[in-house]
């Protein structure tokens, strides 16, 4: 006696089902991931900012700061920034300030519309704020 051991379309079909159903789910987590490690280049190089920010605000006091210094006074070549996927051109510092009782702050802002066309998508901006208390990245 001969026995058919194959795969009927019904079956095979509900495979594909599956399959497809699977795929469709891990997409858009898969591609939120790619965003975040992206993002990872943009917070180090905010990092970056950040320190020599509280270089330059420790050489020049309270008084020899700007609220918007210039790469070169925070000692940065202008491509020195320049990654995969941001460019220099994507950062901006303001808000530099030294209060009465020694407090720094600054805001940094990363926006990858500036930067190169693998740049993340979202969150649309992030953004570096520093006082007192510490730092806090925030998405905008």
């Amino acid at each position: 006696m001969k026995s058919n051991r194959a795969f009927t379309m019904v079956e095979l079909m509900v495979v594909v089902l599956i399959v497809g159903i699977l795929a469709a789910v891990a997409v858009p987590l898969m591609s939120g991931r790619v965003d975040g490690s992206k993002w990872s280049e943009g917070k180090a190089a905010m990092g970056t900012i950040a320190s020599a920010v509280r270089a330059y605000a420790a050489e020049k006091g309270k008084s020899g700061v700007k609220a918007e210094p210039t790469w070169g006074d925070l000692g940065i070549a202008a491509s020195e920034l320049d990654g995969t996927y941001f460019l220099t051109a994507c950062y901006k510092v303001s808000g530099v300030s030294v209060s009465d009782a020694g407090v720094l702050n600054f805001t940094i802002t990363c926006d990858p519309a500036l930067g190169r066309n693998t740049a993340p998508k979202k969150p649309a901006k992030m953004t570096l704020t520093g006082n007192g208390s510490g730092q806090v990245f925030e998405e905008g």
